[in-house]
């Protein structure tokens, strides 16, 4: 009930800020297709519907009580969609010194191609340029940022309201974009903005099918699933 609510709310209290932003929009065409590492249970499509805490916990771009929209994570390439996944804080300690992925991050987990249905505008923290324009640092991107980068994706919106989601540099993958989309500003979009391109994708990131062609992509980044016991 309480979510219901805060979404029936019809005035935002952002901008919070007295600057004036002006961000840098790209288009993202239709035909474009795009990637998702997600849990199996839920649809390649669905959006994450969490609120994060304004403050502690939560994901870099996740909506908040202040701003409740529903988020949905994206990357350009098979790869950066694992990596994006998968490679959070770990380090070059395997043997060879790859980096080696738990199998339970796996597990239950799908790699979706999603082809965009519509022209998707969005705004660009690709570069410096990008990120000055609307009046932050490189760091807003970091590991350790997400509190702040939430609340300067609410201050981007107010200030970009044609803005459908964010495209930024991978932190994992670099000169690969990320993306995530607004549910909010895309739930006009008929049939929903993205539909499954089923031919591509991996099913079953926990399989022996699945973990081998999962490590066949991360090969190039020094990284692999590891199996389980007993393979």
């Amino acid at each position: 009930m309480m979510k219901d609510s805060l979404f029936s709310l019809k005035e935002s209290p952002f901008p919070l800020i007295e600057d004036q932003l002006y961000p840098n929009l790209t288009t993202i065409p239709a035909g474009t297709e795009l990637w998702r590492a997600h849990k199996s249970h839920y649809a390649p499509d669905q959006f994450n519907d969490r609120l994060s805490d304004i403050h502690f916990g939560g994901g870099r771009f996740e909506g908040t009580l202040l701003d409740p929209y529903h988020s949905l994570y994206l990357a350009d390439t098979s790869v950066t969609a694992l990596a994006e996944t998968m490679l959070r804080s770990l380090h070059h300690t395997g043997p060879r010194g790859m980096r080696e992925v738990p199998y339970a991050v796996a597990e239950g987990r799908s790699l979706s191609c999603l082809r965009v249905r519509y022209d998707l505008t969005l705004v660009s923290l690709r570069c410096g340029a990008d990120l000055a324009a609307v009046r932050t640092e490189p760091t807003l991107l970091d590991e350790g940022n997400y509190a702040v980068a939430r609340r300067w994706s609410s201050e981007i919106r107010a200030q970009a309201p044609d803005a459908q989601g964010l495209v930024w540099d991978s932190r994992r993958n670099r000169r690969e974009d990320a993306l995530v989309l607004y549910s909010d500003r895309v739930e006009h979009c008929e049939g929903g903005p993205l539909e499954l391109v089923p031919s591509k994708g991996i099913r079953d990131l926990g399989s022996r099918e699945g973990l081998e062609r999962a490590n066949e992509l991360l090969k190039p980044l020094w990284a692999e699933i590891s199996k389980p016991v007993g393979w």
